[in-house]
């Protein structure tokens, strides 16, 4: 890659830098101008801050960053390379092509002598590089697929990225397949990506892909989830990416979690500083156990939980069936008055 290619590279990742950061750095927040994280490498604290805004190049130019803790600087190519553990530019170039949606850059000169290094199948590890190797959601197969099922929730999604080719192996023996799929972070607490879920979709993003399990997970899972917004004081919490989303489609200030099945719902770790929580039910035995299990869990630290339950099977029933307004009035009518005021209104 030449000076010039880099440059323009930086250049266009530093136009998106707020997102860049969200998705390579999640660990960080934002804090006016500049994106707040422990190090490059996206470990939690506050010592380096990006600039979220200014000119493309030059003196306070957007994308640039600087570790106060160790006087390292830097662009955004930087810190794809040190959050992926890139070493080879061309690695580093092609992540941040694919981020941005952008051409491939065309075949090696030479072959490639380094391979990834391998990473345990299933591990979070393999769910991290899984994730990094993914697009962003706007315009792809993944929000065909979701507005196709009534949700117009897609803000806050840096959680949520497309792979055009994902492996599906089929559990009980036969051909290893490329389908398009979803690809979801689940994350801790402390923003750290701990595992990924998986969605194998249709060719038309008309509905999920025709396998035996279209949906899968891998990584540690146990407490996390995926999350769309920051929680603070609130929270709704579900089995499912598309339950939490519809009920988001119509409060779309609500901070949510997936926790990707009825067994994790149960287990989910709460945040500091939580004060109410609105538990997300499936209509099915193991969303009962679930509630059960998280409302007395909750209680027991304090916390305010509200159970809430669809009137089909899950919320993403009631919203494809009723529709958004329908859905809305629903919960305004459950929630807690101030928390439906402030989440309708955001």
């Amino acid at each position: 890659m030449s000076r010039a290619d880099a440059s323009d590279l930086a250049a266009r990742l530093a136009r998106e830098a707020e997102a860049v950061c969200r998705h390579y750095l999640p660990a960080g927040k934002k804090s006016g101008r500049y994106w707040l994280v422990g190090d490059v490498q996206g470990s939690p604290g506050r010592s380096m801050f990006v600039r979220l805004s200014g000119p493309d190049r030059g003196k306070g130019a957007s994308g640039k960053w600087t570790d106060a803790a160790t006087a390292e600087h830097g662009d955004l190519l930087d810190v794809i390379r040190e959050s992926c553990g890139l070493n080879d530019v061309r690695d580093v170039t092609e992540e941040a092509r694919r981020f941005l949606s952008l051409p491939h850059s065309g075949p090696r000169q030479q072959p490639r002598s380094r391979q990834p290094s391998p990473v345990p199948s299933g591990s979070a590890a393999a769910a991290r590089r899984l994730f990094a190797m993914s697009q962003p959601i706007p315009g792809s197969l993944v929000e065909t697929y979701l507005r196709n099922r009534g949700i117009t929730a897609l803000h806050e999604s840096a959680n949520l990225r497309f792979h055009p080719t994902c492996y599906y192996r089929p559990e009980h023996g036969g051909a290893t397949r490329q389908i398009p799929a979803t690809i979801a972070a689940v994350t801790d607490l402390a923003g750290r990506q701990t595992g990924a879920h998986r969605t194998w979709l249709a060719a038309d993003g008309s509905g999920k892909a025709e396998v035996e399990t279209p949906r899968r997970a891998m990584g540690e899972l146990l407490g996390h989830g995926v999350r769309f917004g920051a929680s603070q004081d609130v929270l709704a919490a579900g089995e499912g990416i598309e339950t939490v989303l519809s009920v988001r489609s119509a409060l779309p200030g609500l901070p949510v979690l997936a926790a990707l099945s009825a067994a994790h719902l149960a287990a989910i770790l709460f945040p500091q500083g939580l004060r109410r929580l609105y538990v997300l039910r499936d209509r099915d035995p193991a969303g009962e156990g679930a509630r059960q299990a998280l409302l007395g869990r909750a209680a027991e630290v304090g916390i305010e939980a509200l159970a809430l339950t669809p009137r089909s099977g899950d919320f993403n029933d009631d919203l494809r069936r009723d529709g958004v307004a329908t859905l809305r009035e629903r919960l305004r009518l459950r929630f807690h008055p101030e928390d439906a005021l402030r989440f309708l209104a955001a």
